[in-house]
Order: C-alpha cells, then sequence, then structure tokens
C-alpha cells in the first residue's frame, strides 16, 4: 500500500531557537502549533505546498517530564548536544488513508513503532512511537500517521501561504537501511541514496532563493 510524504521534522534546543534559525534560512516565520499533551513537547508549523508541511519541535518547559523519552531521540544525551549547536533536519513521517494505518504497518519491511493515538486541539490522529524514542533507522526510516480528521483539517490544509516550497527531499543512508525503505508517494522529487554519510536533506524555494536544510542521521 503506497504511503505519502506527510510532513518534515526539525528538532530545536527550544522553539524560539528554531524559529529564528529557520526564519534566518527560509525569510518567513513560522505558524502556532501547540502542546503535545502528555508527550512533553510542543512545536511551531510552516506551509510547503503540496499538501506537505514542516514541523519544528522541541522540549516544552512548561508540561512535566513525560513518562517514557520524548520522540525523535529528543532526551537523548547525543541528540541533545548536537542540537545544541543548532537545530537540524531530523526525521520525516508518511501517512496512510483513513482507515488503512495497520495494513499499511504490515506491509513494511521496518518496524516503526506501535500505534499511539493523540490529539492537539480540534486535531486526532494516529500515529507510530517507539517506545524507547528512537526512530527508525535513526530517523532515515519515517514514522508513520494516520489523520482522523477530514482533508480540510489537515495541518498543511489549514496553515497560512508563507511563499515556501519544498523542491525535493533525499535520503541517504546504508544499503541495509535502502533495502527497507518503504513505497512512498511524493509529490516532489524523493530520492534514495546510497551513502555511508547517512542523513536528511531538504530543498525548498523561498523568498531568499533555494535553500538547502540538511541533518546527519543520529
Amino acid at each position: 500500500m503506497t504511503l505519502e510524504l506527510d510532513h518534515l521534522i526539525v528538532a530545536a534546543t527550544d522553539l524560539d531557537r528554531g524559529e529564528a534559525w529557520l526564519l534566518e534560512r527560509l525569510g518567513v516565520p513560522l505558524a502556532p502549533g501547540g502542546q503535545h499533551v502528555g508527550v512533553g513537547t510542543h512545536n511551531r508549523l510552516l506551509q510547503l505546498g503540496h499538501g506537505v508541511y514542516l514541523e519544528l519541535i522541541a522540549a516544552d518547559p512548561t508540561q512535566p517530564a513525560p513518562r517514557r523519552p520524548r520522540p525523535f531521540l529528543l532526551d537523548d544525551p547525543a541528540m541533545q548536544e548536537r542540537l545544541a549547536e543548532g537545530p537540524r533536519l531530523v526525521h520525516w513521517v508518511v501517512r496512510a488513508r483513513a482507515g488503512a494505518l495497520e495494513h499499511a504497518l504490515a506491509a513494511l519491511r521496518y518496524v516503526p513503532g506501535p500505534v499511539t493515538p493523540m490529539t492537539r486541539g480540534a486535531l486526532r490522529w494516529r500515529i507510530t512511537v517507539p517506545a524507547d524514542g528512537r526512530p527508525a533507522a535513526q530517523g532515515l526510516l519515517p514514522t508513520v500517521i494516520e489523520w482522523d480528521v477530514p482533508a480540510d483539517a489537515h495541518p498543511a490544509a489549514r496553515l497560512p501561504e508563507a511563499g515556501v516550497r519544498l523542491v525535493s527531499f533525499e535520503v541517504r543512508a546504508p544499503a541495509a537501511v535502502l533495502a527497507q525503505r518503504p513505497e512512498v508517494s511524493s509529490p516532489v522529487p524523493l530520492r534514495w541514496t546510497e551513502s555511508a554519510a547517512a542523513g536528511l536533506a531538504a530543498t525548498f524555494d523561498t523568498p531568499r532563493g533555494r535553500v538547502a536544510i540538511e541533518g546527519a542521521a543520529a
């Protein structure tokens, strides 16, 4: 079953620092997001066109420490050390059609984690969340989400136009990871490149011209 590119994730030590970093590169402010209650994180968002968006995520200091590690290695000392040097592109998320999440997961050649229901305001979704907070293949293989909202309530449909467009997305990974890659439909070129220097790279058209943002695998 084909999955679709849903959103890219940039992590930061805090949201203000992360937004300042993105503003310097992309030339536009982000839209407010919200809290992931019980998960210990919060976010801000950016419209990328094509039904895709960018999520800036960070630990939420106003929430108590969650009972399990925050997602995307935010609690990992090595990741915290990297993020102290600056925000980075750490992960990506693909969506399954409504009602098809379990079918999609059964077809995968990797284990993205158990399915967890989540909410934020009026948004409802189910998403794969590894218990240890470590995404598959250090973030190179995507998390899978199923939105429980109408198409016009998806974040990418509701975010304001910002003048930024995703142009391409690349996963650089060893052959063993590429052998597990899922079938993903993407509105922009999505390249899987064999490389010992594993990481993610996204290219954007912005008010400041064409910009690339990258992140090495954890």
